[in-house]
């Protein structure tokens, strides 16, 4: 049995869809509403809260394989009980800023994760994705009413990753022998700016997107607002601000677990272009 969290999410639907796919075997996504989800035909929706600890015993009880996003709740309190239920392998997410900027405060929780997973007793994969193609969207809305992107560090290229082929790399190390005790670094085949993905964006929807460059000093005054000072430091940091080769490097990992070339940006968008229309 393989329990994925975050089953809803941007990497654990195609995760679930992909097992399904291959006929991976008894497949179990946790939500915290099983009423409002859909998942593959055979596929078991369970109700968890990562919050209670306690309302995960049913969703673990005979998981032999676990796929887990951290920081939705006690990630301690998940791990014991998943090692109390007798789950084998747990592969986890975290970022590639584990190892490109190991000083920011969320780097050193995903770190804290990655040492909590090494000391449970279960046998661990961890995969480090770079930027999602993904977080795109939160320019969607403003690209919807017509508005003009703004955004820090616009020349700035980050390998960015289609979600989907974190994944692809995460079923393979489900299924597949050999990838016990490895930690994988997660990019794009290639660096995209953010200017670069307002354009892919407007050559998409077929019109004008306009985009503007902004100082850090306004991203960090509209960012601090939501997620606070320490927070909006530490994503400008890795979006511009304090970039370095570890987090610019384009990684060949995808293709070579999976076999398949890392999709695009423009395949991403592609993919999800009624989200901006």
């Amino acid at each position: 049995m393989i329990l994925v969290t975050g089953a809803t999410g941007n990497v654990g639907k195609p995760l679930l869809r992909e097992l399904h796919a291959r006929e991976a075997g008894p497949l179990r996504g946790l939500t915290r509403d099983a009423a409002r989800v859909t998942f593959p035909e055979g596929v078991e929706a369970v109700e968890g809260d990562f919050a209670e600890p306690d309302s995960l015993k049913p969703a673990l009880d005979g998981v032999r394989s676990l796929f887990l996003v951290p920081r939705l709740g006690s990630d301690a309190d998940l791990l014991e009980a998943a090692w109390r239920a007798g789950v084998e392998h747990v592969v986890l997410v975290t970022s590639l800023t584990v190892q490109s900027h190991p000083h920011l405060g969320p780097a050193r929780e995903f770190r804290a994760v990655e040492q909590l997973l090494k000391d449970s007793g279960m046998e661990w994969t961890i995969l480090r994705p770079t930027q999602f193609a993904s977080n795109a969207l939160m320019w969607a809305a403003t690209i919807r009413e017509n508005e003009t992107v703004r955004a820090p560090f616009a020349d700035t290229g980050l390998p960015t990753i289609h979600p989907a082929d974190i994944a692809s790399v995460a079923r393979v190390v489900l299924t597949e022998p050999g990838h016990h005790g490895r930690t994988y670094m997660l990019t794009g085949p290639e660096p995209v700016t953010a200017r670069q993905q307002t354009e892919v964006i407007a050559a998409t929807l077929g019109r004008d997107v306009p985009f503007i460059e902004i100082s850090r000093q306004e991203a960090h005054a509209q960012m601090a607002a939501y997620f606070g000072d320490d927070a909006a430091d530490a994503v400008l940091d890795v979006t511009g601000g304090d970039v370095n080769e570890e987090l610019l490097m384009v990684r060949d990992t995808v293709s070579r677990i999976t076999g398949s070339k890392a999709r695009t940006f423009r395949q991403w968008v592609e993919e999800n272009a009624d989200l901006f229309r």
